[in-house]
Formats: structure tokens, sequence, C-alpha cells
């Protein structure tokens, strides 16, 4: 048989690993039986063609004197991914031998096979290593176009404060001037519409005045040009109507920006277009949620724009990517966790998925269309209007003014005396203030979370199609936004706790079999009293329940239903229908499967996704000595520091909430003094202080043990040290300076190790202080680089490097122990799994990323 590895327990509980047999000298070599290939018969296994070649590659990355060309890669070897990334980096740089990817090795698990897939005829193989493209030009202008740009970006930022906080100390005198209640609340009407009416049209005002029509172009970063683009795209992404997708609002705001969309079309994603002339949108198509259809592309120090065309009653599913230069024909569809990469464009009338998308084996079920006319429409639009002018707005504007009126104490707060900020009384009472709103605003969202949702879901029928922009299509949309608080969730994620949290939603979670990690801390569905996951299922972050279906007329609500015993990895979008069974592992970004059989007991991976091994030997023993379940004196210990963990979480966003309260208790000090300046100097100053305070918390979380290379159980005190890591820090401010030099300088702060002049348009790093960004890296939107992976009850990371002039295309990951080399580029929605080395200037892309050919430039 053949010989692995297995894995030992080192010291603190890490796992190390020795062979099982010791390696024969080179000079008394046993007799090899036919099959097999040792590690040291370099000639003779290049002389037996790509199959002797790949065996005694395989042998050498795993450490075993000999392999046999049927042995199975996991079962028999006890490899694993990372394992065979090794051997398919090793085996790209020997020479005569066709490309191997991940999909390659899970597909044919034996030498003999993926010897056999691979082949192809000698005139077709390359000669040799592939010649290196030269590098890209450095962007124009280099250092001093970046510092001129950043500098301008500051100033469009101080001025654009200044103008809001103008207009809106005007405004608080003009209301607070209101006799009683009743005038207080008509003038916030009406000054909250004069407010409202200008928000929506400045940003379409200034893209007409500073761009015009948007034509395909390319404009270097930090350039002027990019400015302009960069300030449009800022402005257009932050209006009131961005908050109103779904709606017909939200359509006439793209239109009014200029997008051609058809009539009866709807537009789910909050990822707002930016270069909105490039985009066509049919009669009657829809754009369901969490997709990107940009219609610009950040690539290798470029902004790209590009037309996207989807046709009539075409449907977009969730979690997609639609690169510039793509279109879907009238009536087709794409499958949800999928793209379309630059060119490709499907027919009239078919079915794709993927990423890239193919043509999909069998149709996609349709959502039967329903009556919604004109009317229909017009009248939920102008009931959006009517509560954000009647409810919402004077709520904003004259509710603090009243607050101030019926609670002296917190007057005194908000509106100090001359000298109140020289006393100890003033501090105490603004931080016992601070505490009573803070956690006053917790018990009100924990009791909204469980009695409105569920009052309004009497309403709807689950499996029953209804016509959009009704009394039940809000209701749905209201039971979706109160039981997705981020807030919460991440406060009960990654602990105990989310169980019960999840069940006080209205989850179905069966038997639960605790583990301390059920859940990670990004959980989000469509509705929680139709989600039912099985007992002894565990899922890592970024899990999105898709239990409502769109067309562009109608909706429904579905239960979705995840199996018992499986594993579930990082931003996985769940349909309606999906077809896994019990004692699954989705793998990350994977695409679940919605046709043929139902699938169990094993692993999916990819988009289209494929079948791999379950789990893998050298896994299985890190938990070893638990029977598969946690002991309970362990369960207890991670959740007495899960506990911590969460207090800390609280602790430290009462603080940040204090900070914020006592600036501008010091600013409404100095109103008088210096008007609204003073309040703008707030607003910067506000912002200046969330990036130094939850950098300082990072540093002092991360103080003790900073991320770095593990393999370990879930019961390792190392792993719930990662768990506060990326619980109690806060990421959000972060998206607020994307496509700025301040973003560099802040992932410098956190510990990133960077290069100059990274453009980064909405890239994550979860482990900051284990990422390496060459110079001038680009980063698409929404990209990620992931320096870990939980599977079941095992934990590992390790660090990733991304090289000089790398492109990370829109909605890209990068996995953990993962090499990029100088100029290559990856693909918009690529997985790029652990532990691969991708050649320089190689173009990669799909879902396991693969070799794709050499980056456009154009």
């Amino acid at each position: 048989m053949a010989h692995g590895r297995r894995p030992r327990r080192g010291g603190g509980g890490q796992l190390s690993e020795e062979p099982t047999v010791t390696r024969t000298p080179a000079d008394h070599p046993p007799p090899v039986p036919r099959g097999w290939v040792t590690a040291v018969d370099t000639a003779e296994a290049t002389d037996a063609g790509a199959e002797g070649v790949l065996a005694r590659i395989l042998a050498d990355v795993t450490g075993c004197d000999r392999v046999s060309v049927d042995s199975h890669f996991f079962d028999d070897l006890g490899a694993d991914s990372m394992v065979m990334a090794r051997f398919c980096a090793r085996a790209r740089k020997a020479g005569g031998l066709p490309t191997v990817s991940m999909k390659d090795v899970y597909r044919h698990p034996t030498i003999g096979r993926l010897a056999e897939a691979l082949a192809v005829p000698a005139s077709a193989r390359p000669a040799g290593p592939v010649a290196e493209a030269p590098p890209l030009p450095e962007p124009a202008g280099g250092a001093p176009h970046y510092v001129l740009c950043g500098a301008l970006q500051l100033l469009a930022f101080l001025t654009y404060s200044y103008l809001i906080a103008l207009v809106g100390v005007r405004g608080y005198d003009w209301i607070s001037a209101g006799s009683g209640p009743g005038g207080v609340y008509l003038r916030s009407v009406v000054f909250g519409a004069a407010v409202l009416l200008w928000l929506c049209a400045f940003p379409v005002l200034l893209k007409w005045v500073l761009i015009g029509r948007w034509q395909p172009c390319q404009i270097r970063v930090w350039s002027i040009g990019y400015l302009r683009f960069w300030v449009v795209k800022t402005l257009v992404r932050s209006a009131p109507p961005a908050l109103l997708v779904g709606s017909p609002l939200y359509v006439l705001y793209l239109r009014a920006l200029g997008a051609r969309i058809g009539r009866g079309a709807a537009v789910f994603s909050r990822n707002v277009p930016v270069c909105t002339d490039l985009l066509t949108i049919g009669a009657g198509a829809v754009i369901r949620k969490d997709s990107y259809v940009n219609c610009y592309r950040a690539h290798a120090g470029l902004i790209q724009t590009g037309p996207v065309r989807v046709g009539s009653d075409a449907v977009v599913g969730e979690a997609t990517v639609l690169d510039i230069g793509t279109s879907l024909g009238n009536r087709a569809r794409l499958g949800h966790a999928s793209s379309l990469h630059r060119g490709q464009a499907v027919p009239d009338g078919e079915h794709w998925h993927g990423s890239p998308a193919s043509r999909a084996d069998a149709a996609y079920p349709q959502l039967a269309p329903a009556r919604c006319g004109d009317l229909r429409r017009a009248a939920h639009g102008a009931s959006q209007i009517l509560a954000v002018l009647l409810v919402y707005l004077p709520l904003c504007f004259g509710g603090v003014g009243l607050l101030l009126a019926e609670a002296p104490q917190l007057a005194a707060v908000l509106e100090p005396g001359p000298t109140a900020l020289t006393t100890w009384t003033f501090y105490t009472e603004a931080l016992t203030a601070s505490l009573v709103l803070f956690s006053g605003a917790i018990a009100l969202g924990l009791a909204a979370v469980a009695t409105v949702p569920r009052l309004l879901g009497r309403a709807i029928t689950p499996g029953r199609v209804y016509p959009l922009y009704g009394f039940r299509y809000g209701a749905q949309r209201a039971i979706t936004l109160i039981t997705n608080q981020r807030f919460l969730t991440r406060l009960f994620g990654d602990s105990s706790a989310v169980v019960h949290y999840l069940r006080y939603l209205g989850y179905d979670l069966s038997r639960v079999e605790q583990t301390g990690s059920n859940f990670g801390t990004e959980v989000k569905h469509d509705s929680p009293y139709l989600s039912s996951v099985g007992s002894a299922t565990m899922v890592a972050d970024g899990l999105s329940i898709n239990n409502a279906e769109f067309s562009s007329t109608s909706f429904r609500v579905s239960r979705v239903a995840i199996g018992p015993r499986n594993f579930l990895g990082n931003r996985i979008a769940y349909p309606p229908g999906g077809r896994t069974g019990d004692n699954c592992l989705l793998a990350t970004k994977v695409m679940v499967p919605v046709d043929g059989k139902v699938r169990e007991g094993v692993g999916l991976l990819g988009s289209p996704s494929f079948e791999i091994p379950r789990s893998v030997r050298r896994d299985a023993g890190v938990d070893r000595g638990t029977g598969g379940r946690p002991p309970p004196d362990l369960l207890r210990a991670k959740n007495r520091h899960n506990a911590v963990t969460m207090a800390w979480y609280l602790l430290v966003r009462w603080l940040y909430f204090f900070l914020i309260s006592l600036l501008f208790a010091v600013a409404a000090e100095l109103y008088d003094v210096l008007d609204a300046a003073v309040v703008a100097l707030a607003n910067v100053l506000a912002l200046l202080v969330t990036v130094l305070y939850f950098a300082a918390v990072e540093r002092v979380v991360t103080s003790r043990r900073p991320p770095g290379p593990l393999f370990c159980s879930i019961y390792d005190p190392r792993f719930w040290e990662r768990e506060r890591f990326w619980k109690v820090p806060s990421e959000t401010y972060l998206r607020l300076f994307n496509g700025t030099p301040f973003k560099n300088a802040i992932w410098r702060l956190l510990g990133v190790r960077l290069g100059h002049r990274v453009f980064d348009d909405g890239c994550y790093l979860t482990e900051r202080t284990m990422v390496t960004l060459g110079d001038r890296c680009t980063l698409g939107a929404g990209s990620v680089v992931q320096c870990h992976s939980q599977e079941d009850g095992a934990f590992k990371s390790a660090p990733s490097a991304v090289g000089a002039d790398c492109t990370l295309g829109t909605g890209a990951l990068v996995h953990y122990g993962v090499t990029l080399g100088d100029g290559a580029v990856l693909a918009p929605d690529s997985f790029l799994m652990k532990g691969e080395t991708v050649p320089r200037n190689a173009h990669w892309g799909g879902n396991p990323a693969r070799q794709t050919g050499r980056p456009d430039s154009t």
C-alpha cells in the first residue's frame, strides 16, 4: 500500500507531520513493483512520460518513498488541498506537461487517471515554461499624482462636509423656532422635503456636469480623470435613492443617471452601478440581490469602463458578477453564484451558470408572473416618498429638538454651558447618558427583531406567488431589513449564544449539537421563519439564505433547508431547492446545485460545483479524542472565553459611542463662536477618531497573540483568540476610504505589509498582519484576501502574498497560503484556492481558479 504522512499532535495542541516510513538510501533502493515510482527515480520517471513525471512530483510533495499510479490522492495518500496545490504548482513548472489545476486533481484523483485526462498530442504540448510577458508600465505621474489626488479627494470631502453642516445647522435652527410640537413637525416636513430633493438631484446634476455621458474608456488611477470618476461614484452611491433598491424609485434614479432601463424592469442589488450610460436593462428583466453590475472594473492601474446589457425578461441570479463587455440575451438566465467574464454573451433564451459561466445542463425554474401594472408601481413609489417626508425625516430633524426640550439632563450633555466642559459632573453625566442610550438601543433592537417581523410574517403564505409593490411585498422587505441586524448577529456569532439568537429570530435548528462555533458572525436571510439548519451542521461566515425569489412582477418566499452534519464554508448563497442533503461539505464560494440528485456524504467545490472528498485524513486528527463532539470541559472553557469576547465587543462600542457623543457636545459648546464650521470640523474629527480608535482596539486585541500561521482544533485557545480578533474591532468604516490613498495608510496602521501606490477599490483583508501587497496592486470592488479556513473542527491559516502590479478582479477571493507573482491577474468572481502559486504575468480565472492566458491590457 502507499505510504503517506500521518498527523501527530505537537506542542500546545498544534499538529505537525512525520513520515510513516523512513526513506531508503538511494544507493540501496528496494525492488519497485510495477506501477510504482520512487521519489529518486528522476530520469526513469521523465522517460516514462507525463505519468512518470507526475508520480515523481507527487512522491516528493507528499514525502513518500514511492507512490502508485493507482493510489488515490486523498484516501490512500492522505493528501489535502494544500499539498495538492503544491503538486499543481510543481507540475506547472515542469517542462512538457499540460497545465494541471485543482479541478483536474479532484476530478481525476490518481496519477493514472490524471495523466490520461491531461493527455494531449505532442505537437500541442508546450516545449517548456511559457515565456514571461513584459511587466505592465508604471502609471503616468507616479507619486506626485498619487499625493495630488489624495489631497484633492480630502478637499472635496471637507467641502461637502461643510456644505452638509451648513444646511443642517440652518435647518435645525429654523425647525427649533417652530411654535410647539405641531409647528416643529410642519417645519421638519418642509425642510426635509427640500433636503431630500437636493440630496437626490445633486449627484445626478454633478454626474452630468463632470462626466456627461459615460463612454467606454480607460482612466489612469490617481489622475484628474480618476478624481472626477471618484467624486461621481461616491455621490451616486451615497444618495438616498441608493437605499431604495427593489423600488420603482430606484429604477427612476438610474434612468436619471443615464441608464437605459425598459418598462417593468426590477433591480434588487445594493451594489449601485456607476457608469450608468453603459447599462442597458430590457423590459421585464430582473437583477437579484448581491450582484455586481458596475459597468466598470479596476484593472492594472486603470479604471476600465464598458457596456453591460441585460435583455428583456432576462434574470441575473443572486451573488453574480457581470464584467464589462458582457451581455445576457432576451429571456436568458444567469444562475446564482455565477459570473460573465469580459466578452461573454449569453444567447437569447439560454440558461447559463458557473464562473465563468457556460451553458447549464438543465433549465433553472422560473417564477410565475403576477399582475403588476404602472399604477401599482406609482402607488408604491408615492407611499415611500410620503413615508420618508411625513415620518422618517421629521423624526430625524425634529426629534432631536423635542428630545432636548423634554429631557433637560440630556440637553445639559448635548448643549453644555460655557463652563460645563471644565467640570467632572459634565463628563459623568455624559458617560451615564451614553450608557443609557446605548443599552436602551440594544434592548429596543432585541425587542423589535422578535415582534414586528412576526406580526408582518402572518400576512405571507410560503410558496404562494404575490405581485410586487403591494402590502405583502412591503411586509417581506421589512422582515428582511429588521431581522438582519448586523450589530446583533456579530455580537452573538462565533459563540454558543448564536443558536439561541437565531432561534429567537425564528430559525428552525432542530436538535442542536452545540460546538461553540455553529455559526459565524455574518449570517443573513430573507425570512428567518423559513430557514432550517440540521443538527450538527456548522456554518462559517458569509452565508446568505435566499428564501425570497423575485421576477420583475412577482415574488415568493420558500423554506430553505440545510441538512444535518453539513459544513458550509465562506460566502455561500443557498437557494430554495438546493440539492444537498446530509453530511455534505460546501466549500467557499460554491454554487449550490439546484438540479439532479440530492448530494449526500460528499464535498462540493466550485461554480458549477463538482464533488470532492467530504474530508481528508490529515484534518481528521485535529479533534482526535473528541469523537466528533466537543468534550464538555473544553466547550465550557470556549463559552467562557466567548462570553468575555462579547463583553469586549459591547464595551468597545459603548466607549466609541461615548467618544463621538462627547466630540459633538464640545462642538455644540463652540457653535456660537464658529457656527457651521465647528459642525463640519466635528464630522471630520469623528472620522479620524473612528480610524485611530479601532486601530488601537485591534492592536490591543492582538497584542498578546498576533494572527499567524495556525493548524489546530477549534477548541484550542489560539483559535478563540482569533475569534476575538474577528469580532471586537470594526472594519465597517474602511469602506468610506475605498479608492483613496488614505485606505493604504489605514492598512499600514493595521499591520498590512503594503507596497507603494496600491489601488484599493473595496478589498477586505481578514487577517491584516498576514497579508503582503506589492507595489501598484489593483484590488477590485468586493475582492477578499482570506488567510484562514475552517472545516468542521479544524482551523488552518497561513500568510498570502500578492506581488507587484497584480490585479484582483471584482468579487474575487484569494485563500490562505497563496502567492501571486508580479503582474498576475485574477479574473472577477474567481476563487483562488489555498496553497496555489500563480506565476508572474499569468492570467487566472474561474471557481476554482486556473490559468486562462495573458492579462489583457485593453
